[in-house]
């Protein structure tokens, strides 16, 4: 007895192909794909990105020494120099090339807020403090002040108005007042009676 045997199809044999309506289908939503992601783009790129909404932290920066106009007040001529440092603490700055000078500098860097730069010289002679100069500087409470974020201003609210805002007040409610009672009604215009004469409600 002989069998027969039939060759197997092959895979592409065996798939179902697209119809053209599929093919069609599958091309217009590639299209339509494309142009959402370029749509997409074009709209992103108008948003302001995330890094420029979000700031970043930046820690408080604080270099160099404190002096406070208390601490400068204790300085006099003739004071050596370990008074000096007992008092101000030791310089920032300290030259070879001019040891007869101390630079204390101070500076203090905080987000939100405009940086603190102060500056303090003194001159030796010998080792003998002759004079010193710098900036105008805080006193004590002045800086533990400048430094705390959370302190409310001390100045208290206006609570009285000038003449002038008081006249510009007036105005507005008189004109106010003016619109509210002057009927808006077109010349000529008659209205029938609310009420028909003898007739009882």
């Amino acid at each position: 007895m002989h069998h027969l045997t039939l060759p197997r199809p092959s895979v592409h044999e065996r798939m179902p192909r697209p119809s053209r309506l599929g093919r069609l289908l599958c091309v217009l939503g590639a299209v339509l794909a494309l142009s959402a992601c370029s749509s997409m783009g074009n709209t992103l790129q108008g948003m302001p990105s995330i890094g420029s909404l979000v700031t970043p932290y930046k820690i408080d920066i604080q270099q160099g020494n404190v002096v406070t106009r208390e601490q400068a007040q204790a300085l006099h001529s003739g004071m050596s120099r370990s008074q000096v440092r007992d008092i101000l603490g030791s310089p920032l700055l300290t030259s070879v090339f001019h040891a007869d000078r101390w630079d204390y500098v101070f500076t203090f860097k905080r987000q939100g807020q405009p940086p603190q730069l102060r500056k303090l010289a003194l001159f030796f002679k010998g080792e003998v403090l002759e004079r010193f100069e710098g900036d105008d500087l805080p006193t004590e409470a002045e800086f533990v002040a400048s430094l705390d974020v959370r302190r409310v201003s001390n100045k208290p609210p206006v609570l009285q108005a000038t003449e002038e805002q008081l006249k510009a007040f007036q105005e507005r409610n008189t004109k106010a007042a003016a619109a509210l009672v002057e009927p808006t009604v077109a010349p000529g215009t008659t209205y029938p009676p609310l009420e028909t004469p003898g007739v009882a409600q």
